[in-house]
């Protein structure tokens, strides 16, 4: 009955949705926008009500490509688009360079993403040109002459629009003379080609706008919600080589990982865990688990429940959802190579290619790979990983793209993921004195081997200006047939230096596919702008796990002196064998309205339908469970002035809740429900910041029955509300920060066993992130740069019966870097005080996770 219900609404809504678009396509309605000014040019708005409520055109005309051309006079520069009648230009001049600013443009790759064009070495006179996003709607040309101001006249052409560009001495000089012979070097020097740079990465730490908020290309000043970006510039100067050092640089976000030493990254983000759900590319998925770093271009981190647009995300993402941007295919060539050299016998090496594979660069190509070998700080605890991440990109016409992508990541530890140390002897006192930081509770075992892999495509046909088609799928795989044994430190003795330990032999096989498609149109009803999108996505997980678990004992160990007794006897037979498939069909829809310049509206719901099955291979009995749960999103921006937007929102999300009660009645989804208000500024063309209020509820949570213990109810609800503050970006020429605050008050509120009041797991009620470089511009000196940053994180719960409560720390980090052309030399230190300090140990009250102590990191790299 519900499914018939769910069906006739879609049926209603698609079709008011088909005839939409049509009048849209009918109108072909022409639009236009205004460039941002920043704060110190803001002129305020009228008075007039009727001023106020006027909606100004917003198209935006996308420029794909940028040629420039040596000519008689100078360099033809073409800015490649459809619409170059409707580019809407604005220049000016600065000393001897010449800027035009496109105020309704943007900069796309035939990927779709963001770059930034720069040609060099033109001739004696004019020395650099430069075309950049200078912000969500507006591009900015830079002509650079070395010795006077150069000629420029702009035209529009079939290909888009001209800049005819004439060197100074060119533009005056005298009636032409008879020629004189060309020495060989000088007419070598006139024939030299121009040559041109396209990178895919925007070399600062400042990124307008992305779409994991939206699933549209949508500034992120018009999102109503919190979105924070760690882009390129930040991983490369931090030299950030796994997903814990990039999302340092995000308030709210607290890591519950042994820094290098474990192979996992596991967070609490906004006071809840999050233990592996992300999206690579905007599409779910798990790049935590032993997954690949090297071909990561920036981290997007959308706060609060993202169910809306992304589907069963639940309390494992509730407090926010963590999008991997990776590298993509570039159109010229590129090539790079490092290599890395670091504490602990610390080894990596990376190479990345890009380039065109024909001579129309129609079909591009990347392959990314890269090769690590460590000890890392815990005894007995080496590893080696090799990630490969192959991509091609086509254009397939002049409305269509595709993009193929892979990685895989195979890693072999001859130890297992730390398990950390006793409580008592590191954050507690212990009569025998203080745990080694490098102590490991296993000792030495043998080799393991996890394999991690994915392999899709993503595909966009667009049918015209408003209308674009978008599909993709993406295959992933985890392979860990661990065979060998896991070992399991369990609980301190009376003695306080003897750790009891078991072990759990097994294996655990993981594969997931997802297939989306969906529409994204924009239409005008009267003066209203709607970019409308609607979608279907079906996804299949599966599990098959398989374990003699939980009944070997293995020798004590003593934390002091430690004398390693592994020996186990496996008995082939399995208490634990099970086979589960999760089948999930989404339908969404998501309407951006602009009912006025500066005020907008955002509405979205999604419905999942889910079904899942578990076969237990022991006993041949097959359970099954399914749902169907709605989550709704609604927000608003008003922007009282053009750099300052003001935001609201309420969304809800939701994870499926696998089992009975005592009534034999299956559990209903977990449910996420957040209301977040805040401000977004644009302080100049290249600071922007984020101050956001939030209160965030987790319900439905599962806790034991008071009538009978045996089985659970669903009536334990947990609460978390706080302040978030980030900045980001340029604060003057070579002066580049990123950093943030959060106030974060998290506990639970209804539970049968866990006391109300109790703060949850991993979530400090203060934390504080500060990172900040500066690059020496000119002189003898220029390319030299230094970094600075300060990580502060209060007390936390290591377990939500807050029977242990991890100490505050305070870690400083610095670097120093040479770059110069095409070469970087960089030293980065981490933790350069060496202070000690712990991180919970997935809830555990009795074991925590030690921090990486100083380390020094050193690489160099080389574009050619």
């Amino acid at each position: 009955m519900k499914l018939q219900k769910l069906l006739s609404i879609l049926f209603v809504s698609g079709s008011a949705w088909v005839v939409a678009i049509n009048v849209a396509i009918a109108e072909n309605a022409q639009i236009s926008s205004n460039k941002i000014p920043y704060l110190n040019q803001v002129e305020f708005f009228s008075n007039s009500a009727y001023q106020l409520v006027q909606t100004p055109n917003l198209e935006t005309v996308t420029i794909t490509a940028v040629k420039a051309n040596p000519t008689d006079k100078g360099v033809e520069v073409i800015l490649e688009t459809a619409q170059g009648e409707k580019l809407q230009v604005t220049n000016r001049s600065a000393g001897n360079n010449f800027i035009a600013d496109i105020s309704n443009a943007q900069l796309r790759l035939p990927s779709g993403e963001a770059f930034t064009f720069r040609s060099e070495k033109l001739n004696s006179e004019i020395t650099k040109i430069t075309v950049t996003n200078l912000d969500a709607n507006t591009v900015r040309v830079v002509v650079a002459s070395e010795k006077a101001l150069p000629t420029v006249e702009l035209f529009d052409d079939n290909a888009g629009l001209v800049f005819e560009i004439t060197s100074a001495a060119t533009a005056t000089q005298p009636p032409q003379q008879p020629e004189t012979p060309q020495s060989e070097e000088s007419a070598a020097q006139q024939d030299e080609p121009i040559e041109l740079v396209v990178t895919g990465e925007q070399d600062n730490y400042r990124i307008p706008d992305t779409s994991v908020g939206t699933r549209t290309d949508t500034p992120l000043r018009d999102i109503p919600q919190s979105i924070q970006v760690v882009p390129q510039q930040v991983l490369r100067d931090r030299q950030a080589r796994s997903i814990t050092d990039g999302l340092e640089n995000i308030s709210g976000v607290t890591s519950i990982s042994p820094g290098s030493a474990g192979s996992r990254d596991n967070f609490s983000i906004r006071g809840f865990e999050n233990y592996g759900n992300s999206l690579v590319n905007g599409i779910p998925d798990d790049i935590f688990s032993d997954g690949g770093f090297v071909n990561v271009e920036r981290l997007e981190v959308l706060k609060g429940p993202a169910s809306v647009l992304y589907g069963e995300t639940g309390f494992s993402a509730l407090g926010g959802i963590i999008n991997f941007v990776t590298k993509q295919p570039l159109r010229d060539p590129l090539y790079e190579i490092s290599a890395t050299i670091g504490s602990f016998n610390d080894y990596q090496g990376t190479i990345d290619l890009t380039g065109p594979l024909n001579d129309s660069k129609t079909a591009l190509y990347r392959f990314i790979a890269g090769y690590r070998s460590a000890e890392t700080f815990v005894d007995f605890n080496e590893f080696t990983k090799l990630s490969i991440a192959p991509s091609l990109s086509f254009r397939l016409g002049q409305n269509t793209d595709l993009v193929l992508e892979g990685d895989v990541n195979i890693q072999e530890r001859n130890n297992q993921q730390p398990n950390g140390l006793p409580a008592v002897g590191t954050v507690l006192p212990n009569p025998n004195g203080e745990v080694r930081r490098s102590f490991n509770s296993v000792g030495p075992v043998e080799d393991k081997v996890t394999a991690v892999g994915r392999v899709g495509y993503r595909f966009e046909h667009r049918f015209n200006e408003n209308l674009r088609l978008r599909n993709a799928f993406r295959y992933r795989f985890y392979d860990a047939d661990d065979r060998g044994v896991t070992i399991i430190p369990t609980s301190l003795a009376a003695d306080n230096r003897t750790l009891n330990r078991r072990a759990i032999i097994g294996s655990q096989f993981y594969d997931s596919y997802y297939l989306d498609t969906n529409l994204l149109g924009k239409f005008n009803t009267g003066s209203i702008n709607h970019q409308l999108l609607f979608g279907f996505s079906l996804s299949r997980n599966t599990s098959d796990l398989s374990f003699e678990n939980n009944i070997f004992s293995v020798a004590p160990v003593d934390i002091f002196d430690p004398v390693y007794n592994n020996t186990i006897a496996p008995t082939g037979v399995r208490n634990s064998d099970s086979f589960t498939t999760r089948d999930t069909l989404s339908i969404y829809l998501q309407d951006q309205i602009t009912l006025a310049e500066n005020l907008k509206l955002l509405l979205g719901g999604r419905v999942d339908i889910f079904k899942e099955r578990t076969t237990d291979r022991l006993t041949n009995v097959e359970t099954s469970q399914s749902d169907t749960a709605f989550s709704p999103r609604v927000g608003i921006v008003y922007q009282p002035i053009q750099p300052i937007s003001l935001y609201a929102s309420f969304a809800r999300s939701f994870a499926p809740t696998i089992g009975i009660s005592a009534t034999g009645e299956a559990f209903q989804p977990e449910r996420g429900t957040q209301y977040e208000v805040g401000i977004k500024a644009d302080l100049t063309s290249k600071l922007s910041t984020t101050l956001a209020f939030y209160d965030l509820t987790r319900s439905n949570v599962t806790t034991t029955d008071p009538n009978n213990p045996d089985f659970s109810v669903q009536t334990g609800e947990q609460n978390s509300r706080g302040i978030e503050l980030d900045i980001s970006g340029e604060i003057l020429p070579g002066w580049n920060i990123i950093g943030g605050y959060a106030y974060n008050d998290a506990r639970v509120t209804k539970d049968n066993t866990i006391p109300e009041g109790n703060r949850l797991f991993a979530a400090p009620e203060h934390s504080f992130n500060l990172w900040t470089t500066y690059r020496i511009q000119q002189g003898d000196l220029q390319g030299l740069g230094f970094g600075l940053g300060f990580y502060y994180f209060g007390e936390r719960a290591a377990d939500l019966a807050n029977t242990l409560e991890l100490p505050s720390y305070f870690r400083t980090d610095a670097a120093i870097f040479y770059e110069r052309d095409q070469f970087r030399a960089a030293i980065n230190f981490r933790n350069l005080f060496n202070v000690d300090y712990y991180n919970s140990r997935f809830g555990s009250g009795t074991l925590v996770a030690p921090g990486e102590p100083f380390t020094v990191q050193g690489t160099i790299s080389w574009k050619f």
